[in-house]
């Protein structure tokens, strides 16, 4: 039984049970959603066609919420007669559901059945239940845009792996892929840029044709409840007050116009650091008063992530606007500035019943109370908050930012960053063992990003996270030993028939003997740093 993640507890029974054609389904209160996905995946895959059946007969698959399990717990038992999947909550009963799929074989992950095949499932009993409440991914789409089916498809990924966050990064310098109806420039103008940046930002290669693309509200309304019936909370991301030259490219007057000619600026066509921030004034804040009551009412999710990550005070010192409000507000300086800023809008989602959450900048010039912290450049900013009170997510760029090159072969296409191998990931671990156990509470979990400058196609997303993903996932729901301890001899074993998944899924994963020829980026440079990353 080679699933992952790996369960909590599994005890093998010797035989089978056998899905015939009378196989079908029972489904009790709260697992009607799942039984629909199982209907629509494995009936699908194996040409059954699950109707609903009584508990007193034989050949069924019974679903069933359990009071006294976890919300996410599971127990599954494949009996002689029949499966039962019993859950603390629908999620539970969901996440029961996909072990179900994987004990049989990597053809119930198909899209329509193969000829003479025979479906059984091993007698066994599982009960499980996972590490962590945040299990995410961050998939950043205004690098590159992803259009709405690979969004979906991702989900579909997402939860296969027991993943239940999607972290979607929707606005940066380079497009703005949201519809904002009270502001139709923002996709107008700025969700198109004229040409790309093939490569690091020091390549001298471009792409010379346009790029872009946005979701409409009804693709992110279809988006979150596809996201939903597969139990994943969809977290939108709208960045401020940095990475937003797309938005100010599509109304200059949200920039710093006393200090630049903010109506000669264009959607971003490199990577990096950009220098055109928002202007710290009471316009801007009311526009993006504006653009969140409209996300709001798109995302249902208790946390709304604003960045607040990378943006340079240069244009702040050089404004005498900027300059005149925090003398006004009896700022010392320009990081409390952004802290104003930042506070502005956690009192402002406060206010609506929900709860910010931003990269670990937003902790630079105090934070605010109810703010939770996404902890990228290292440890320290997740720690310092864990310490403060604030919840965090771990997510240390030289740990799980997957876009980081996975090798040090001269093959791997636009190697970016430290290498983090497939161990390196599977040796991850989110919790910081300087915190106590009361500040570990604050670690609501752990989230692997994918950021897009050098991934321009689904098939490069692919790359960089499968299967280094497999490892992220198993770190993040199995309660595993210390790193140093952790069976990665027994998780590669594993992933040996979970590389079947993948393939019957179409994922485009790297080979653990390297880069498939169409895989590699011959002559694109990227930017590698050599020897290990820093730990901290």
């Amino acid at each position: 039984m080679d699933l992952i993640p790996l369960p909590h507890r599994m005890e093998r029974a010797e035989g089978f049970f056998e899905l015939g054609d009378g196989f079908g389904i029972e489904a009790g209160p709260g697992t009607e959603g799942t039984a629909r996905w199982l209907r629509a995946t494995l009936g699908a895959a194996t040409g059954l066609a699950l109707p609903p059946k009584k508990g007193d007969e034989y050949d069924v698959l019974h679903l069933s919420v359990r009071p006294g399990l976890d919300a996410e717990e599971y127990r599954l038992v494949v009996a002689p007669h029949g499966v039962h999947v019993q859950g603390g909550s629908p999620a539970g009963v969901f996440w029961g559901a996909q072990t179900m799929l994987q004990l049989l074989g990597p053809d119930a992950f198909r899209r329509a059945p193969l000829p003479g095949r025979t479906w059984r499932l091993p007698l066994t009993e599982i009960r499980d239940s996972p590490r962590f409440r945040w299990r995410g991914v961050m998939l950043d789409v205004a690098r590159h845009f992803m259009p709405k089916d690979g969004v979906l498809r991702y989900l579909d990924l997402l939860a296969a792996h027991k993943l239940n966050v999607f972290h979607f990064h929707l606005t940066d310098d380079q497009g703005w892929r949201v519809e904002i109806r009270k502001y139709p420039r923002l996709t107008e103008v700025g969700s198109w840029r004229a040409r790309t940046k093939f490569g690091h930002r020091a390549s001298p290669l471009w792409e010379e044709k346009p790029h872009g693309g946005h979701y409409t509200q009804d693709d992110i309304r279809e988006i979150v409840a596809y996201a939903a019936e597969r139990h994943i909370t969809v977290v939108p991301e709208i960045d401020v007050p940095g990475h937003s030259q797309a938005a100010i490219a599509a109304y200059p007057e949200l920039g710093n116009t006393d200090v630049v000619d903010t109506t000669a600026l264009s959607v971003w066509d490199t990577w990096g650091i950009n220098p055109n921030v928002l202007a710290p004034t009471d316009n801007t804040l009311r526009f993006y008063e504006g653009v969140f009551e409209e996300v709001l009412e798109l995302f249902p999710s208790e946390f709304i992530h604003v960045g607040g990550d990378e943006c340079l005070k240069d244009q702040w010192r050089q404004s005498p606007t900027a300059q005149e409000r925090i003398r006004e507000l009896g700022l010392r300086d320009e990081d409390e500035l952004q802290a104003w800023f930042i506070g502005h809008f956690d009192s402002w989602l406060t206010a609506r019943g929900r709860r910010l959450i931003g990269w670990d900048e937003i902790l630079e010039g105090g934070l605010a109370k109810g703010a939770a912290v996404s902890s990228w450049r290292g440890y320290a900013g997740g720690v310092a908050a864990a310490r403060a009170g604030h919840d965090v997510v771990m997510c240390p760029e030289q740990q799980v930012y997957l876009d980081h090159r996975q090798d040090a072969g001269a093959d791997e296409p636009v190697p970016i960053g430290y290498v983090r191998t497939l161990e390196d990931v599977y040796r991850f671990e989110p919790v910081p063992a300087e915190l106590t156990p009361d500040e570990a509470r604050h670690v609501l979990g752990t989230q692997a990003n994918l950021w897009t400058e050098v991934m321009e196609d689904r098939a490069r997303v692919d790359y960089q996270a499968f299967p280094r993903l497999a490892a992220f996932a198993e770190v993040a729901w199995s309660g595993l030993p210390a790193p140093a301890e952790r069976d990665f001899a027994g998780f590669e074993r594993r992933l040996a028939a979970h590389y079947g998944r993948l393939d019957a899924m179409g994922v485009a994963y790297r080979p653990p003997t390297g880069p498939r020829p169409w895989q590699r980026r011959p002559g694109v440079p990227g930017r590698p740093i050599d020897g290990p990353p820093p730990n901290r």
